[in-house]
């Protein structure tokens, strides 16, 4: 890539997306939307029943997709390879987990205000961190505010060090292994190895009722449309070059004038905001957040995702994180043993064969049938 400075600070404008693109996520996300119509509306067995799981596998989906369009800001427009997203992403989980919990109120196995896993562990009282977690409106501060913080210092130290490639990956899967490890201790009050699980309520709607179900699913649809409108309108614009600057010639990029560290700041701690937001969305649908989520087995299945969808597309890691996971539903229901293989075979054939991901293929293909200018 060649950088010139008056193209980044006077490059025309590029628009969102173009009207045929605009009609096609218009479509994808009507008929998202309206699934969950199907299931409120026609009664089990009529053809046109679609099942609570499906609902709730799909609402999960769209919480992965919105944790891979977050990873692939950082790494498909920065260069920044995270090993480390689970962490965010569970972080956002276990905020939201926070205030599900005090929601279950003294309907808990020992009819206690605290929650039933401090009144096993003998807890007397909650503590200080806990405080103001029964609001709704401060658990969700959290979720933005947590994985925000933790992800500006680290990086801000990270990148200051002018820390990168590999290095900067090996230390982001270190950091999330180590917060693992800490939120599996029973004493740090997040539940240990067990987490958060048998939510009762939110916002005093019965978690469990299709009605709640429904609701969850399309705040879902919406954060992930919101997330992807407001990441490509960021990698469209001046900033967006800026960035891709960094990704191919961060040295000549620094030549021109440009001190790379703001715009790389800001973009990480941007993605780890959308990745805590993406795993606040899980945890309800799920019913439960444990420790296993940062697992750094989860944030190297995040890369996966966003190799084998397309990295730096953001399309493609929304498709690759369905694709992905619809195979992983498939396999551990069927051939549960063979997954971890299954997932090794497809990463590796991707980076052989469709280093673009699918997203390349299908515009190699259009291509080629003479959809689009070559």
């Amino acid at each position: 890539m060649v950088l010139d400075a008056h193209a980044l600070l006077h490059g025309a404008r590029r628009p969102l997306f173009s009207p045929r693109a605009w009609l096609a996520l218009a479509v994808a996300a009507l008929a998202l939307a309206l699934l969950p119509l199907a299931n409120l509306v026609f009664p089990a067995g009529h053809a046109l029943h679609v099942s609570a799981y499906t609902v709730a596998l799909l609402g999960k989906f769209m919480c992965f997709a919105l944790a891979a369009l977050a990873l692939d800001l950082v790494w498909g427009y920065a260069g920044i390879l995270s090993l480390g997203h689970g962490l965010f992403f569970a972080l956002g989980g276990y905020a939201h987990g926070m205030y599900l919990m005090r929601s279950i109120g003294t309907d808990g196995v020992y009819q206690r205000n605290l929650p039933d896993f401090m009144v096993f562990l003998n807890w007397k009282e909650l503590p200080w961190y806990w405080s103001f977690t029964e609001h709704f409106w401060y658990a969700w501060l959290l979720v933005v505010l947590v994985p925000g913080a933790l992800a500006f210092l680290f990086g801000y130290f990270a990148f200051r060090s002018r820390i990168k490639g590999v290095y900067f990956s090996i230390i982001t899967q270190a950091l999330t292994f180590a917060a693992m490890l800490l939120f599996f201790r029973n004493d740090t009050g997040f539940g240990g190895n067990n987490g958060f699980t048998d939510f009762k309520r939110i916002l005093g709607f019965e978690i469990t009722a299709p009605g709640t179900r429904a609701a969850l699913y399309w705040v879902t649809l919406t954060a992930l449309a919101g997330g992807l409108v407001l990441a490509r309108a960021l990698t469209q614009s001046r900033y967006g070059r800026v960035l891709m600057g960094v990704r191919d010639a961060e040295n000549r990029l620094r030549f021109l004038g440009y001190e790379p560290l703001g715009f790389k700041l800001f973009v990480w701690t941007l993605s780890a905001v959308l990745c805590g937001i993406a795993g606040a969305l899980y945890v309800p649908q799920v019913g439960i957040i444990n420790p296993g989520e940062m697992s750094p087995a989860n944030s190297i299945e995040m890369v996966v995702w966003v190799a084998t969808g397309g990295r730096g597309t953001l399309i493609g890691p929304i498709v690759g994180a369905g694709v992905v996971n619809g195979l992983k539903t498939w396999f551990t229901s069927v051939l549960p043993e063979f997954w971890l293989y299954a997932l090794g075979l497809i990463f590796v054939l991707t980076t052989l064969f469709l280093p673009q991901g699918l997203v390349g293929l299908a515009r190699k293909l259009a291509t080629r049938a003479g959809w689009r200018k070559s």
